[in-house]
């Protein structure tokens, strides 16, 4: 879809982005190259299979920011629980050790952080932010964030 484009259905037309960010369960650092490539290749399968776009895809060694969209009869939580259950089915499959790391567990936490974000407003900053994920704090220009918000601020994004 992408920033500016009206999304059509059969009886509505919408326009809805969703900043998600979920932290990997005991906020382990477990998103290495190998699990980010299974996390990638996953989300292509979602997107094939279900009616959310993963517009950005951005990943810190223990959180995962998300950028989507989805027709509105599709809640943000359950766009979390679709891409955390299979993302998390698909990393144990390929790489059951790694269930090892989690005492046998969940691979996400249970909880997530959610925004809409306006196409007119911080689109474009926050496509931008997610895409610098997991790189060098030295290396990127914007120090600050502009969508923390007091009752998130344990999710540090």
């Amino acid at each position: 879809m992408g920033k500016g484009e009206v999304q059509k259905g059969y009886h509505c037309v919408w326009q809805i982005h969703y900043h998600l960010v979920f932290p990997v369960k005991y906020r382990k650092a477990l998103l290495d190259k190998m699990v980010i490539k299974i996390i990638e290749e996953t989300a292509k399968g979602i997107q094939e299979r279900y009616a959310i776009e993963m517009e950005a895809l951005g990943m810190d060694k223990d959180h995962i920011h998300l950028l989507s969209s989805a027709h509105p009869k599709i809640s943000p939580g359950e766009i979390v629980r679709i891409f955390k259950s299979i993302t998390a089915r698909e990393i144990f499959r390929r790489h059951p050790e790694i269930k090892k790391e989690l005492w046998g567990g969940e691979f996400w936490s249970d909880g997530y952080y959610v925004a809409t974000v306006g196409e007119r407003g911080n689109w474009s900053k926050v496509e931008n932010y997610i895409q610098k994920q997991g790189k060098p704090k030295e290396d990127l220009r914007q120090i600050g964030n502009p969508l923390r918000t007091k009752p998130y601020e344990k999710y540090t994004i």
